[in-house]
């Protein structure tokens, strides 16, 4: 793959654009791929969405590293579009910063998101959160920047996405000075966590020179607005956290309601042949087709000592 063809060319090029990206987020290589038929040119791969998925416990800090990593691997096996990775807090000091970014790299992950939160980590609208202190969230990104670079020489690319949870905990104002101090750290992408109005939106693009990505999460403290009003207030990129999986949720929840009052659920299921498809079925047996042999099997020649 040349380096203009990678998924990291692919997001900066989306990143140029002057509007505002609808980044639906994944937790696994199925819902990954879903996005991608849809037409979406972007997704990430949320930590809350895969801590659920992938051990069934809230984004309390319970998921590892490797296990979010290999995650990360099966998902970007399967779609094509780039996908911004969760990073968490890099999972301990600026050493498992770095080794976090190299490690999302390999995977394939076009982004990964850095986060100045103390650990265990938790969900941005969550209960319990607490920031590092300034320097510390700073050294973070630059530990995160260096390794970066260091992905580049070796071949692999990647972008940084730096967040800070310090509205919640310090303010608005020490939020907004963080995200100046990632910018100048070299962060590509600036995510101000959890502003709690328009008018905070605002300023946090005003005043935080940069790349920004917009969190709507449905029922959490931001203000949930379409687009075109996002890419007014200069976001970049509008993720939607738990949009899928929420309606994952609360179909399977359906489902097994049906079930257990003996009720037919077939009303909520795709038809079968559209489940094949969703799932790549007609891909394979495309794929498949090119390397079968589809002359008739020659009958085994009879030995003589067997005539």
């Amino acid at each position: 793959m040349s380096p203009s063809s990678t998924p990291t060319a692919a997001l900066r090029a989306l990143l140029a654009q002057p509007t505002c990206h609808v980044m639906p987020c994944c937790f696994d290589g199925l819902s990954a791929r879903l996005v991608g038929l849809a037409g979406f040119p972007v997704t990430f791969m949320s930590g809350f969405a895969v801590s659920a998925a992938r051990l069934g416990a809230p984004d309390t800090g319970l998921i590892s590293y490797g296990e979010m990593v290999d995650q990360a691997r099966a998902i970007t096996q399967a779609t094509p579009i780039p996908v911004i990775g969760d990073g968490d807090t890099g999972y301990g000091n600026a050493m498992n910063v770095k080794r976090t970014v190299r490690g999302y790299a390999q995977a394939g992950l076009a982004a990964v998101m850095i986060e100045d939160q103390l650990a265990p980590k938790r969900c941005g609208h969550t209960q319990g959160k607490m920031v590092v202190d300034r320097i510390q969230a700073r050294d973070r990104i630059r530990a995160a920047v260096d390794a970066r670079e260091d992905a580049r020489a070796s071949g692999a690319d990647i972008l940084i996405l730096a967040r800070t949870d310090a509205r919640h905990t310090h303010g608005l104002d020490e939020a907004l000075a963080r995200a100046r101090d990632f910018s100048e750290a070299g962060a590509d992408i600036l995510f101000v966590e959890a502003p709690t109005s328009v008018e905070e939106m605002r300023a946090i693009t005003r005043e935080a020179p940069g790349i920004h990505m917009a969190n709507m999460l449905e029922g959490g403290a931001t203000p949930v607005l379409p687009p075109r009003e996002l890419k007014a207030l200069g976001y970049r990129l509008a993720a939607y956290p738990l949009t899928l999986l929420s309606a994952a949720v609360k179909a399977m929840q359906g489902a097994l309601d049906d079930l257990a009052a003996q009720r037919d659920p077939g009303e909520r299921l795709l038809p079968f042949e559209a489940l094949r498809a969703a799932v790549g079925f007609p891909e394979y047996y495309a794929e498949e087709a090119h390397y079968t042999d589809a002359r008739p099997a020659k009958p085994p020649p009879v030995s003589p000592s067997k005539a």
